[in-house]
């Protein structure tokens, strides 16, 4: 009896040595159970972050942000579409947004927001990558009715009071107070330098651009004589078939113009601030306004017979 209970004691004794390190290991894990359990308390403290985090806006949010951004801005835009672009270092927001009526604009949420028109971004971006085709020009719109800038600068023309038929128009860049320039070429006739400042326009003829030493790449010479052509409808130089002409100044009296004509004279006219001729001078006896005719030699004066008689 003794013998047996001894063994059972041994065997108990045996288990317990043998049980004890395994729950020992179950209690410690292996070597690298507390990496995983660390890995596992950050992979659930950064749900629970994702799970505190605000969800992303919705369209509908987007548009509405943009709008107020829009309306603070003073741009007159109604937002019919917006994109969220990002966020800058600033904590400010980036908008594109497309508008009702007119071009898009860039807008950044700063105090108070900064706007930039789709159109001018456009023209600044082709300016920089014709000095240099491999600069950046930063964001640039996207949203499809916001690329297509003709469209946008065609309605210019028209909100400038362009008659023509507008077949092309591009930026010119910033005149020296302030304002916006373009040029507007036409599919019928000459076109305009326009220039909006403070929701204003105005337009300059071709022609006076010229005078005044600037170029216009979208109208022609016989553009300009066609224009002077028709001033002269019904009037003294209406003989004259223009087929060059040039703006030789203004006075109190009027503005005047030369005209080469086809027979090969030419003539000075003077016009009323409604264009109409109000008075028409040969070249060969118009060397006294404006200095003379440019565009026509006027022949040389006859000699004075001898002895004073003919």
């Amino acid at each position: 009896m003794k013998a047996r209970i001894a063994a059972a004691l041994a065997a108990l004794l045996f288990s317990a040595v043998s049980v004890a390190p395994a729950f020992a290991q179950e209690q410690r894990g292996p070597e690298n159970q507390p990496a995983t359990v660390e890995g596992s308390s950050r992979a659930s403290a950064s749900r629970q972050r994702r799970e505190r985090a605000p969800a992303a806006p919705t369209a509908e949010q987007i548009q509405a942000a943009a709008q107020e951004q829009a309306t603070l801005a003073n741009t007159g835009c109604q937002v019919t579409e917006a994109k969220l672009l990002g966020t800058t270092a600033e904590k400010t927001s980036v908008y594109e947004v497309a508008c009702a009526a007119g071009p898009g604009f860039m807008i950044e949420s700063k105090t108070p927001p900064e706007a930039s028109n789709c159109v001018l971004l456009a023209y600044s971006a082709a300016t920089l990558r014709a000095r240099d085709p491999a600069a950046d020009p930063g964001p640039q719109c996207t949203i499809a009715a916001n690329t297509d800038t003709q469209k946008f600068l065609r309605e210019y023309a028209v909100q400038a009071g362009v008659a023509c038929t507008v077949d092309e128009v591009k930026v010119l860049g910033k005149s020296s107070d302030g304002g916006i320039m373009y040029e507007a070429g036409c599919s019928d006739g000459a076109g305009f330098w326009l220039k909006q400042l403070n929701n204003t326009w105005t337009k300059t003829p071709c022609i006076q651009v010229l005078a005044e030493n600037g170029t216009c790449d979208f109208t022609t010479s016989a553009e300009n004589a066609a224009l002077v052509k028709s001033y002269f409808a019904g009037s003294d130089a209406a003989s004259c078939d223009v087929t060059e002409a040039r703006l030789m100044g203004r006075n109190a009296n009027g503005v005047f113009y030369e005209a080469k004509c086809a027979a090969g004279d030419g003539v000075i006219a003077r016009l009323n601030t409604e264009n109409v001729v109000q008075q028409v001078y040969p070249c060969a006896t118009a060397q006294q306004i404006g200095g003379g005719c440019k565009l026509t030699t006027a022949p040389a004066a006859a000699p004075a017979p001898a002895g004073g008689r003919p």
